[in-house]
């Protein structure tokens, strides 16, 4: 029996950055290299998309 599962992962990475855009850009470079070293688990997974925010602290932690 095929069944669909649809998920989601949710995270908060604290990083060391001069600015939100370069903290994105951090994370985001961790993320490709995690998703292309796992490339047939990711694509087994119907992995499609990872996308992030960066914020102060404090600023939307409470939205």
């Amino acid at each position: 029996m095929k069944v669909k599962v649809h998920w989601i992962i949710d995270g908060i990475a604290e990083i060391e950055a001069d600015t939100l855009e370069q903290a994105e850009k951090l994370v985001e470079d961790k993320l490709n290299i995690l998703t292309e070293a796992q490339s047939q688990e990711m694509k087994s997974l119907g992995a499609r998309a990872i996308q992030g925010k960066a914020y102060l602290p404090g600023s939307e932690e409470d939205n």
